[in-house]
């Protein structure tokens, strides 16, 4: 793997940008361009050389309660940006009719991710259109507690979180705001 970088997370827009050596484009294991500039908990690009955060894995096929138990313990952890990469997994793997579901939880972690990294209008828009989107999905679905997950609580909190975030204006402590996707037990 080279060390350049190019998927568009460090402002380049994903059309190319030289971060290392040779002007080649970062490749995984597989020959997909993928950005190898370590990151910080919120999925920051750090400068090359720096110690960052591992990364979540992608592509990583669950179960559904796999999925909310790993979500949750990297949402405790302060990492959003990650559970939003294991909601997204599911969100790609997952049957069709659960689609919608994973991707509003990938919406409501990447909206606190926006939230602690201080861009309060991302993070409110982001934090609402997931709340909208899990309540739309077990409105149409019937389905309340999926996974043993509390949809309306989620989606309160979301809410919540966005008014907290616009009323302040800074940042948010990731991990103190941390969702309980199973509700406060």
């Amino acid at each position: 793997m080279s060390d350049t970088s190019s998927d568009g997370a460090d402002g380049t827009g994903g059309t190319g940008g030289t971060g290392g050596t040779g002007g080649v484009r970062d490749r995984d294991g597989a020959g997909r361009a993928r950005n190898a500039r370590p990151r910080d908990g919120l999925g920051r690009p750090l400068p090359y050389g720096v110690d960052g955060v591992a990364r979540q894995p992608e592509g990583v096929v669950r179960a559904p309660e796999e999925t909310v138990v790993e979500a949750q313990a990297l949402l405790d952890e302060g990492k959003p940006f990650h559970a939003h990469e294991v909601f997204e997994d599911a969100w790609k793997s997952g049957p069709d009719e659960e689609r919608a579901l994973w991707r509003g939880l990938a919406q409501l972690a990447v909206g606190l991710t926006h939230a602690a990294r201080g861009n309060v209008t991302g993070g409110a828009r982001l934090l609402r259109r997931g709340a909208g989107g899990v309540e739309e999905w077990a409105s149409l679905t019937g389905r309340e507690r999926p996974y043993g997950m509390d949809l309306a609580g989620v989606a309160a909190w979301a809410r919540g979180l966005g008014d907290d975030v616009e009323r302040g204006g800074g940042t948010v402590d990731a991990r103190a705001r941390a969702p309980r996707l199973r509700g406060t037990s």
